[in-house]
């Protein structure tokens, strides 16, 4: 190690200390897999794979350009994470950002919404990862209890490799990215190729496809506004490099950046391939229909081995993400319990000395995933599933807002990520981008359950907080280390 990042890791070890904590957490991630972890979360093959025919059948076809829209509109609230990441670099985020910057009591709503959403999203990504890729790459027959036992099996794996090592999980973070872009690279130029050949149709990107007689098409919360699912959905996780800042090498440069090039990268990527996907289609109706309208494309234009193949790479990109979550969500769960304003505060902020990894933090998510697993039935674990959907939504809406309020009393960090006289602009744009990703999550009227149990989830961190508030009220009252330092 250089002289100079012996003094980068000093600098950003003694933040951690005016912040009121002791440095326990290893500094392994470079600015590569700084990257890697935001990218990984996103996985937008994984998005796309996910989203497209929800597309296909709301909106149409044509429904794949309010990708450009999704996009530049996620970039604004990166740009605005980006601020709060490059002058505090701690483990929790935005949990973090809003305790140290408005009170510890909004900081904890902040988190416990975090939290929900890293929580359910490991599983359902695990649980797509078994049953829409492990199941049918095995030959297995689609079967919702062996789905279920093989997520299981997947959580307790990742488990023990986010134990094991965050360097482990920067290099398994940064393997998934360059397979995923590979990936990417042959789908655009095999199908790019066979529908040059012609094998495609370029009116399609025009076309309503099985919607085109669809009646309130265009009305709030009609099939337009629903097709927004695919970039509102895919392009979000971004800030996760942010819940690993104390285990980056200068996070102040490294995680800001992270942060912006990912949703730019995945945009850019994500562009390219829905526009060659949708050309790529032979028959609209059938694959608007189908289970897996992306594998079916691929099966058509480049048959069965290359399908199989293809999949193969995205059930690693899959696993990835499902790993990045994880950590993501055990780093908040610590950040909170360090500061004892979580359930089980006192063995959830252990960090183990060997692997300096938050074991029990990591643990927790794991048994959260097993209830899960094995209380809700398939109807009440998808209704779950979409509901966390709305999360990202709130809490970007959130960030931004608490940028807004306090921007103007923010110190700058030299040499650090910043947006100069364009912050403002930048800001009340992404705010304004916020609230209408937000309306099309839950105007339709098929999101009442999914709203109601985010309510739900709301409602119950309510009763810990007033518990809190009643027993151990200093502990949001007061913020560890130098409020002014930031």
């Amino acid at each position: 190690m250089t002289a100079e990042r012996v003094a980068e890791a000093l600098s950003a070890d003694d933040e951690v200390r005016h912040s009121g904590y002791a440095p326990e957490l290893k500094r392994t991630l470079g600015p590569y897999q700084t990257f890697a972890i935001s990218f990984a979360f996103i996985s937008v093959a994984v998005g796309i794979f996910a989203t497209y025919g929800t597309v296909l059948q709301t909106a149409g076809p044509v429904g794949i350009w309010l990708w450009v829209l999704a996009a530049c509109g996620q970039t604004l609230v990166a740009l605005v994470v980006a601020q709060f990441a490059a002058r505090i670099a701690l483990s929790g985020s935005s949990y973090q950002w809003a305790s140290r910057l408005a009170n510890p009591k909004i900081g904890w709503l902040f988190g416990w919404l975090t939290f929900w959403f890293l929580a359910i999203g490991v599983v359902a990504m695990d649980n797509a990862l078994t049953s829409q890729a492990l199941m049918p790459l095995l030959g297995m027959t689609p079967d919702e209890d062996t789905a279920r036992l093989m997520t299981v099996g997947v959580l307790l794996i990742q488990t023990v490799l986010v134990i094991m090592s965050t360097r482990l999980l920067g290099v398994i973070s940064s393997g998934a990215v360059a397979l995923e872009l590979a990936v990417l690279v042959v789908l655009v130029i095999g199908l790019g190729t066979a529908a040059a050949t012609g094998n495609g149709t370029v009116g399609n990107l025009v076309s309503r496809g099985i919607t085109a007689d669809a009646p309130g098409y265009f009305a709030i919360g009609g099939g337009l506004m629903a097709g927004m699912i695919m970039g509102v959905t895919t392009l979000v996780g971004f800030d996760s490099a942010a819940n690993l800042a104390e285990e980056a090498k200068d996070p102040f440069r490294t995680v800001p950046f992270a942060v912006v090039a990912s949703v730019v990268v995945s945009a850019v990527l994500g562009l390219v391939f829905v526009v060659i996907l949708t050309i790529a289609i032979t028959d609209m109706s059938q694959v608007s229909n189908s289970a897996s309208p992306v594998a079916t494309i691929i099966d058509d234009q480049l048959g069965p081995v290359m399908q199989r193949m293809l999949l193969s790479g995205i059930a690693f990109a899959m696993f990835s993400a499902g790993l990045v979550m994880l950590a993501s969500c055990s780093r908040l769960a610590f950040a909170m319990a360090r500061d004892a304003r979580f359930p089980a505060h006192g063995v959830i902020r252990r960090v183990n000395p060997h692997t300096r990894t938050p074991v029990a933090a990591t643990v927790l998510v794991l048994l959260i995933g097993l209830v899960l697993m094995i209380a809700l039935p398939g109807a009440a674990l998808l209704q779950l599933i979409i509901g966390s959907t709305i999360l990202p939504a709130l809490i970007y809406g959130s960030i931004t807002v608490l940028y807004l309020a306090v921007r103007k009393r923010l110190g700058r960090k030299p040499g650090a990520f910043s947006l100069g006289r364009f912050e403002l602009p930048v800001a009340v744009a992404a705010l304004v981008w916020v609230s209408f990703a937000l309306l099309t999550l839950v105007s339709p009227h098929a999101a009442l359950v999914p709203d109601l149990i985010v309510a739900g989830l709301v409602l119950a961190g309510g009763l810990y907080f007033i518990k809190l508030l009643v027993f151990d009220r200093d502990v949001l009252d007061t913020e560890p280390g130098d409020p002014d330092d930031f």
